[in-house]
């Protein structure tokens, strides 16, 4: 008997679904989700949610508006549970929900008709494609009316349900089944076949739909049937739609970075197409999605080579579309003076600590900045191909949904266009500065200022690409967009300030005298626009006082005292927003006029200015990310000047991780707490290996000796962390502890050599190779730094190390900087036990000198080759394949090298190995040498005595 809904259990839940939704009655609202809890137990609750969601009729009680509120709870929660418990479902209620959830999609409401579509996608999904086999054709059926009874809703319902199905399960629409194929080669030709549809809405969701497979990786049955689909895009270029129009401009926009070469037949006729409906100006989308293809195509070599011919034509559209629109120029000219408003909570983006590199064979750190094109972040890589599913399951937040977003953050045709123009002119270069030239030669005097404004973009746009053209009349236009700093519209001074700091190489490294006529105005002109009364205005100045810094490098340590007088008084004036990309400029000015900052004078000034900002910040707070990699650079810059400065930093950061252990120790046993951010973890180990490596050992052994909780007790935890980026500057922590402060870290090295020795595994690099090979990066360097100091403190680990070290030298699947490493960390357990070592040698010597051969003369390669010859010395004999190489690489050592290291180096214990072997061979040595290359023979008799 076919299951039936009951009238009580359905008012009841229908009620309790509507409560759950009741935002203004908490009360009422918890009582509901409580209700609903205890109703997932029921082994018919997925039945009623499917009843609910796909009946519009509303029981008894309810009228229309409740019951919407309890049909769109239902659907979500219905989908949750499919998601979350899909193979728990007894089967008989799957086949209830497979049999009426499509009902659903009739309805005359869209939002409903959207949420029963994530359940039918989230079915599919969850069950596979095979699990429901009839779905597909019965919604095509829908779409395409073949029963004779589907209504606008339906069709349109259906259309958006497959939609949602190809964007979630791409993949296995495409896989091969057995006796069934590829589920898309029977998707594909219908939805050319709706192409064709006198429905508008069906057309451009159709192309939506193909466009999915065009997305990156590109789906194998769209490869292969690409020539079927292009003629069908083409015919729809000239489409009275323009929603079908914008589909067609990015499905030439997917081709262009996925196939670029399928459209270079055709590329005069796309190229006067774009161009056409970018001109569209009544329409900025369509003219966006358009815009998208030039900047597609100028980054792909089998494509943009293309464009040469079209210079003249591409290059005037782009730079018209970088005009503010008249809208925007309203909005942007009632801008008023805010500098002294505090920002509202939502006007600060959400935080994350910097991406970085791993350890270096010299043991340096690097980070790396997020990408920006045009003073502007860059769009996710789909973030223009075609519309995203936003709905949010029960109970989620968009943490990053902001209502009144600033037009000026989100990623427009002015954007764009400015965008491609930088991306044709570094691959044009010339030809793209005399196309461009008559426009600028007319905006940048124009009388309005929306035109003087996009002349200045263009200029900057363009600046990189096109320098050696440029060049000749920056000593006219650098001054001009100096003036512009004064412009009274502060959009104006925003983007002259982010369009002056892309010349700044080349003033930078002028003359004295052009240093003094155009580097020190920019500077100074930039300096200035940092505390302007806008607040805009100061981001965009300091944004590009931080490239400038970057472009001068080590030409800006003259200007070190001027530059941190202006930073004071902006940590005096900006508001919160402001400081992050304040950090940002100090931290820059560290890393390049480092030595200069440790100046008596600049540090009295710096550090009471970042000391009050570190006091007013709360543990908490995501600012404290930037902030803990700015001091990280300041105390690295300082040296042991930080010393006066450096416990409070010290302890705080020790209570920050603490906290941070404590509340990740909490959500794992009590899963309802939130997870605590390990960006808290990252950026304070990451200070504190500043810290250490800055002071002198006496002072930075205090201190890690004085804190409470135990330093090295934490740092054994954070080791063992889950997260990769924690893991990784607990590894860099680690080495920097050996380094510095030995003696207070060689009580715990039992612990935390076995943490290390399960790291030191391959196996952990699969799941995530990027981040795990940088945290097996520093283990390997951390392993190597113990070592030298430990020496024979290592025996009891020796043969597990070098099992799992070797296994890493030999391995190709990583990045040779880890084989460098490895073969570095093997080599320094050879200086306290090389006797261990030597009856394997004959093993790893290969290897070994294979990967030494890759890496620079340093102090680590003088090390680790100084317990590789007294491992030598142990076992000569086991050298026989490999002995030329060695003596090749100790004739390729640079004298000053061995000579530098003294008795740490390694040149002694290469004559010792180059003495023994002689007196092996006896009379043969000299013919023995001369199997060497002759000026690696000279070079090996004139560095060493032997």
């Amino acid at each position: 008997m076919a299951w039936q809904a009951q009238p009580g259990p359905l008012v009841q839940l229908s009620q309790c679904l509507r409560g759950s939704l009741s935002g203004h009655d908490i009360a009422a609202q918890k009582s509901a989700e409580q209700m609903l809890r205890q109703a997932k137990t029921s082994p018919d609750i997925n039945n009623y949610l499917t009843y609910i969601s796909a009946t519009p009729h509303p029981p008894e009680g309810f009228d229309t508006t409740t019951y919407h509120s309890a049909r769109s709870a239902a659907a979500i929660m219905l989908k949750n549970n499919v998601k979350s418990s899909y193979r728990s479902i007894p089967e008989s209620s799957k086949a209830y929900v497979k049999s009426t959830i499509l009902l659903g999609l009739q309805d005359g409401n869209a939002q409903i008709r959207n949420f029963i579509g994530n359940v039918v996608t989230e079915v599919v999904r969850q069950g596979g494609v095979l699990g429901w086999p009839q779905v597909l054709p019965q919604l095509l059926s829908m779409v395409a009316k073949e029963n004779g009874q589907s209504s606008a809703e339906a069709q349109d319902g259906a259309m958006g349900a497959l939609f949602k199905i190809c964007e979630d399960n791409k993949r296995l629409l495409d896989q091969d089944y057995p006796n069934q194929g590829r589920p898309l080669a029977y998707l594909l030709p219908k939805f050319l076949d709706l192409t064709a549809s006198p429905n508008p809405k069906l057309r451009s969701r159709a192309l939506s739909a193909i466009n999915v497979f065009f997305n990156e990786p590109i789906a194998l049955t769209a490869r292969e049937n690409v020539n079927n689909i292009l003629p069908r895009v083409v015919r729809l270029t000239t489409d009275e739609n323009e929603d079908v129009r914008r589909f067609v401009c990015r499905t030439f926009s997917l081709l262009a970075d996925g196939m670029p070469t399928v459209l270079l037949p055709h590329i005069e006729g796309i190229v006067d197409y774009t161009i056409s409906q970018q001109k569209d100006i009544q329409n900025e989308e369509l003219a966006l999605d358009a815009a998208e293809f030039f900047f597609e195509a100028s980054s792909a070599p089998a494509l943009r080579d293309a464009f040469g011919p079209y210079l003249n034509r591409v290059v005037p559209v782009l730079l018209d579309s970088m005009i503010y629109s008249e809208d925007d120029q309203l909005r942007l000219e009632g801008e008023a003076e805010d500098a002294d408003l505090e920002d509202e909570e939502k006007d600060i983006k959400p935080q994350f600590a910097t991406s970085k590199t791993s350890r270096s064979n010299a043991g340096g750190a690097l980070t790396a900045n997020p990408q920006t094109t045009n003073g502007q972040s860059t769009p996710a890589a789909n973030g223009f191909a075609f519309e995203e599913d936003d709905e949010l399951s029960e109970g989620e937040i968009d943490e990053y949904d902001d209502g009144d977003m600033d037009p000026e953050e989100e990623w427009n045709l002015r954007k764009c266009s400015a965008a491609a123009l930088d991306s044709i002119a570094s691959h044009f270069g010339g030809p793209v500065f005399n196309v461009t030239l008559p426009w600028l030669m007319e905006n940048l005097a124009h009388k309005d200022w929306q035109n003087r404004e996009a002349a200045v973009l263009a200029l900057g746009a363009i600046g990189p690409g096109c320098m050696q053209d440029i060049e000749p009349h920056l000593p006219n236009l650098v001054p001009y967009m100096l003036s512009l700093l004064s412009d009274q519209q502060p959009v104006v001074r925003q983007i002259s300030s982010w369009a002056l700091s892309r010349f700044a190489g080349w003033a930078s490294h002028l003359d004295p005298a052009g240093k003094q006529q155009y580097f020190e105005p920019m500077m100074e002109g930039i300096l200035r626009c940092m505390l302007d009364n806008n607040k805009k205005v100061q981001e965009s100045a300091a944004s590009a006082f931080a490239t400038l810094e970057e472009q001068a490098n080590t030409e800006l340590m003259p200007y070190s005292a001027v530059i941190v007088q202006q930073f004071v008084r902006c940590f005096g004036r900006y508001k919160d927003r402001n400081m992050y990309i304040l950090y940002d400029c100090v931290q820059t000015l560290a890393e390049y006029a480092g030595p200069e900052l440790a100046k008596p004078e600049l540090v009295d000034s710096l550090m009471p200015a970042l000391i009050a900002r570190w006091e007013k910040v709360q543990d908490q707070s995501r600012e404290m990310f930037p902030l803990l990699e700015c001091l990280a650079f300041v105390a690295t810059a300082l040296g042991n000047r930080f010393t006066p400065f450096a416990a409070p930093f010290f302890m705080r950061c020790i209570r920050i991780i603490q906290n941070n252990l404590e509340a990740g120790a909490g959500a794992v046993s009590q899963p309802y707490l939130d997870v605590p951010d390990k960006d808290f973890l990252v950026t304070s180990l990451d200070l504190l290996s500043s810290i250490i490596q800055a002071l002198e050992e006496p002072y930075s052994s205090e201190l890690a000796k004085s804190a409470q909780p135990n330093l090295f007790e934490m740092l054994a935890y954070c080791m063992k962390d889950g997260n990769n980026d924690v893991k990784q500057s607990a590894y860099a922590l680690l080495g920097d502890c050996s380094i510095y402060i030995f003696p207070q870290l060689q009580p715990y090295l039992p612990t935390l050599l076995e943490i290390l020795l399960h790291q030191l595994d391959l196996s952990h690099v699969a799941a995530d190779p990027d981040t795990a090979c940088r945290v097996l990066n520093n283990a390997c360097w951390s392993c190597g730094e113990m070592a030298m100091r430990h020496k024979a403190g290592m025996a009891p680990y020796v043969d597990r190390l070098l099992s799992k070290l070797a296994l890493i030298m030999f391995a190709e699947n990583v990045p040779e900087s880890i084989n460098e490493n490895a073969a570095i960390a093997l080599g320094r357990l050879g200086i306290g036990c090389h006797q261990q070592l030597a009856p394997h040698l004959a093993n790893f010597a290969v290897p070994f000198l294979r990967a030494m051969q890759k890496v620079s003369w340093t102090d680590e390669k003088g090390h680790a080759y100084k317990g590789f010859a007294s491992v030598v010395l142990d076992n000569p004999q086991a050298m026989e394949q490999c002995l030329l190489d060695f003596f090749a690489e100790m004739a390729n050592a640079p004298g000053v090298f061995l000579t530098g290291m003294q008795d740490d180096g390694p040149l002694q214990s290469f004559e010792r190995v180059l003495a023994q072997y002689k007196a092996l061979i006896g009379d043969g040595w000299d013919t023995y040498l001369h199997n060497l290359a002759p000026l690696q023979e000279q070079s090996l008799r004139q560095l060493y005595t032997f």
